[in-house]
């Protein structure tokens, strides 16, 4: 099995965006590593401090269709194009917008690198 790790767009939501609307988009990185832990994937923002955040792959997905949330973490469409995932931590509240087709690629991803067969 192999760890999968694609590269996305993404907006970071702040208070600070109501200023500067035309803000670019972030790269975020997306991983999943189907040996250290099969259920789980890993969120990882740039940054002068980098946060990297792990959450359920299965809430992901269920985020793509309807809200979803589990601990610190909530996940909902928004619109016919786009997804939210919402990360509450000791430093405040991490909102990052993704293309949908972005996050299901890496979904599909996710699912192949698990079923690979293991090389002898």
């Amino acid at each position: 099995m192999s760890v999968v790790e694609q590269y996305a767009r993404a907006h970071v939501v702040t208070d600070a965006d109501i200023l500067a609307q035309d803000q670019d988009a972030v790269p975020v990185v997306l991983r999943y590593d189907p040996e250290s832990d099969p259920r789980s994937v890993r969120l990882g923002l740039p940054g002068r401090e980098a946060h990297e955040w792990t959450f359920s792959r299965s809430l992901l997905e269920q985020g793509l269709r309807a809200p979803a949330g589990s601990g610190d973490v909530r996940v909902w469409p928004c619109g016919r194009v786009q997804a939210v995932v919402e990360i509450h931590s000791a430093q405040g509240v991490s909102v990052v917008q993704f293309e949908t087709k972005a996050l299901m690629r890496f979904l599909r991803r996710t699912y192949l690198a698990a079923e690979a067969p293991v090389p002898h």
